[in-house]
């Protein structure tokens, strides 16, 4: 029948845009690094939410595109960051895990 396609089951479903809070001191590392086109993009369409004295960059995309963005900011956990950075880093880290489940 001309009017029926064949459908392939074996294709997995696109990914859809997820909204994350990122904190505002993971931004400012994220806007100094050297970013493919795609993450820089995200980061500049990025709605900045002021929270008290700093900021969080409301981001929305794909899941893969936030993990990639979180192994971008790795040195920010490492020991001899600044203990804030850290925490922000985990937050975000948290954020996207979630996104597994």
């Amino acid at each position: 029948m001309p009017d029926h396609t064949a459908v392939e089951e074996d294709v997995p479903a696109p990914e859809l845009p997820v909204t994350l809070d990122m904190p505002g001191k993971v931004a400012d590392f994220l806007h100094a690094a050297d970013l493919e086109p795609a993450e820089r993009d995200a980061l500049d369409e990025g709605v900045t939410v002021r929270r008290g004295q700093g900021y969080t960059l409301r981001l929305s995309a794909v899941p893969a595109l936030h993990r990639q963005l979180l192994d971008r900011c790795q040195p920010l956990d490492n020991a001899a960051a600044i203990p804030a950075r850290r925490k922000a880093r985990r937050e975000y880290a948290n954020r996207v895990s979630n996104l597994n489940q």
